[in-house]
């Protein structure tokens, strides 16, 4: 009985619990209930009496809101502007495996042996920056961008020096060919290195950033530029310094100053590499290789039968692009036709396809073809790879300025790296990660060994054309007998376009150039009247390599100069930047008339080496020659009153 009681108490109590909690609860529902009707009602009441905080604070988290999704949005459209890709992406796991492993063995004895590279890279870590690459994470940047107008003197030093210090900032080597004009680059670095600078380009204006009518927003020069990288290179793909060049023409046209088309104006209609792949199937198409011939040499598009037709400049230098388009069998070749173009990148399309449209539209020659549009591949090479990475319409190889040289659409490098690395066995594995690429496309080579003529695609060494100077397709057989002396390679060993043309030595060559140059040049002249400018060739010292000056000479005798047309001005602006102090003009005894030749004394050693540098190059229309010139003892030099800057 008494258990019996003790049951029910405790029920009861428990019951009496829950009663209480389930009141407590009522009460605290009851209170946040009227808590939050006090809250609206104060809400209402505050707008009614014309308080509108909470409706700006609304309003604000809403903005920033938006603020953050357009964020996420541009950065989006950033990055669709970075166009990257893996060089092991198509690699069979096996040859990735040998690949890194034998990308940090050669990281381990760069390190060892360059102990100048150990020391910047334990400098880089100082700042807070790795201290040197991880193994296989080099990546290549490849990219240009025109700027119109032109910089000023100012802006372009702050460029300048804006894109070098953040190449220094971030670790990055290679090449800068900056211009008044605009940038064209080819960078190394880290994978996070390379994108950083990139990042940072992209928010220099040089302080004339512009204001987009439509969206409000603020674009800077770079804003829209397209960056092309390659990650996973080797370490020994590397460049191993950052030069920054200061130059005329990102470009070397010989289109400088008001010879310049504008780009924005007549620029070609850029094609994506998909679009443009189409288009080298139509008919009445003709293609141009805006590259040198010794590149097309080794590999180029190969249209189907009944599509576009290919053109070959057959140029030495892109200075022989408007010449060769002005000649009447280039117009011919053009007639009726729609016009691609295409290059490395896509640089070099730029000038060119707005110069062709230029001359469309302002030369009644041109505009009688009957020309029906002028398109560029947009990325050039680099892009139609990374979109094709089978190759598409390519054939053989892609030469390039960087480390790499030459190389193959990726999944045909694939196969060619597996083959050479693994052995043909492996080959039939590899096929299947590249979505069987035969392996004949590795071996299909379309160059040939200048020495004897076998099938060859690897431009080695430093050996050029004895005639032309271009690059020597010379194969490994021969390169080493004439290394260790078994057979010469005589300078009638010259490169396919000398062969062709049957030029047999330089100056057969440079009568001809300097013939069409005068051909043209007057062209020129009748087109432009008052406004024609004579061509001047300038290179500034740091693009120049100065020339050795063992016994610190700083007097130097110039000759062949134009003699109608040379001044001081001019002849100061080609040195730049070398320092040039005293100019002794030398003049006919009878006549005082200048006839071409001066002394000139320069500041350093440095600088007389710069300006040895500039030996052979065209100064208005002339090719000047340049040497070192010790003073005579007996005689003053240098003479009184041939200061610069002195009348």
């Amino acid at each position: 009985m008494a258990d019996d009681d003790s049951t029910t108490l405790k029920r009861a109590k428990k019951s009496k619990q829950k009663k209480k909690r389930q009141r407590d609860n009522d009460e605290d529902r009851k209170a946040k209930k009227k808590h939050k009707k006090e809250k609206k009602k104060l809400k209402k009441e505050s707008i009614d009496d014309g308080d509108d905080t909470s409706v700006t604070a609304k309003k604000a988290k809403k903005a920033a809101k938006k603020a953050k999704k357009e964020k996420k949005r541009k950065q989006k459209e950033l990055d669709e502007k970075i166009v990257s890709s893996s060089a092991i992406e198509f690699y069979p796991d096996g040859l990735k495996t040998l690949q890194l492993a034998k990308n940090q063995e050669d990281e381990k004895q760069k390190a060892a042996a360059a102990v100048a590279e150990a020391k910047a890279a334990a400098a880089a870590e100082e700042k807070g920056q790795s201290a040197a690459n991880s193994a296989n994470n080099i990546t290549l940047l490849l990219f240009y961008q025109y700027v119109e107008p032109c910089w000023d003197d100012d802006k372009f030093q702050v460029a300048l020096k804006f894109v070098t210090d953040q190449g220094n900032k971030y670790g990055l080597t290679g090449r800068m060919r900056v211009a008044k004009e605009g940038l064209n680059c080819t960078l190394t670095g880290s994978h996070d290195g390379i994108r950083n600078w990139c990042a940072a380009l992209r928010t220099f204006d040089g302080g004339r950033s512009k204001i987009d009518q439509v969206t409000g927003e603020t674009i800077t020069e770079f804003a829209k530029t397209e960056f092309k990288l390659t990650d996973d290179l080797p370490p020994k793909q590397r460049f191993p310094k950052l030069h920054a060049f200061e130059v005329v023409e990102i470009v070397n046209y010989g289109l400088a100053g008001n010879r310049a088309p504008e780009i924005a104006k007549y620029g070609g209609t850029h094609l994506e590499p998909e679009d443009y792949n189409n288009k080298m199937c139509e008919k009445d198409t003709v293609i141009i290789d805006v590259r040198n011939h010794y590149e097309a040499n080794i590999g180029r598009f190969n249209p189907p039968e009944g599509g576009a037709k290919m053109i070959d400049p057959m140029m030495r230098k892109s200075t022989e692009f408007p010449i060769w388009l002005d000649k009447p069998e280039t117009k011919e070749m053009l007639r009726g036709k729609q016009v691609l173009m295409y290059c490395t990148g896509g640089v070099r399309c730029e000038r060119a396809s707005a110069l062709l449209k230029q001359k469309i539209e302002t030369e009644d020659d041109t505009k009688s073809l009957g020309i029906k549009g002028v398109y560029q591949l947009q990325g050039g090479i680099d892009k139609y790879f990374k979109q094709f990475p089978e190759g598409g319409l390519w054939k053989g190889k892609n030469y390039v300025f960087d480390k790499r040289f030459s190389h193959a659409p990726p999944k045909v490098e694939a196969v060619d790296r597996t083959k050479k690395v693994l052995g043909d066995d492996e080959v039939a594995k590899v096929e299947q990660v590249v979505d069987g690429i035969p392996a004949s496309a590795a071996d299909e080579i379309l160059g040939a060994c200048e020495g004897c003529s076998k099938p060859w695609d690897m431009y080695r060494g430093k050996r050029r054309c004895p005639t032309c100077g271009v690059p020597s397709l010379i194969c490994r057989e021969c390169f080493d007998k004439d290394k260790f002396g078994v057979k010469k390679l005589g300078r009638d060993v010259r490169c396919d376009l000398c062969i062709t043309e049957d030029v047999r030595n330089k100056q057969q060559l440079r009568e001809r150039e300097e013939r069409e140059m005068k051909e043209y040049e007057n062209n020129i002249k009748q087109k432009l009247g008052e406004k024609y400018e004579p061509y001047m060739q300038r290179k500034h010292a740091i693009t120049r390599k100065p020339k050795a000056n063992p016994e610190r000479i700083t007097r130097l005798f110039l000759k062949n100069m134009c003699a109608k047309q040379m001044d001081e001005e001019k002849l100061l602006e080609f040195l730049h930047p070398a320092k040039v102090t005293h100019i002794q003009w030398l003049t006919d005894r009878n006549t005082g008339a200048f006839y071409g030749s001066a002394f000139i004394e320069v500041k350093t050693a440095e600088d007389a080496g710069s300006v040895l540098a500039a030996n052979g190059m065209t100064v208005l229309g002339r090719r000047m020659t340049v040497k070192y010139q010790k003073p005579d003892e007996k005689s003053i030099w240098p003479v009184p009153g041939t200061e610069v800057g002195v009348e």
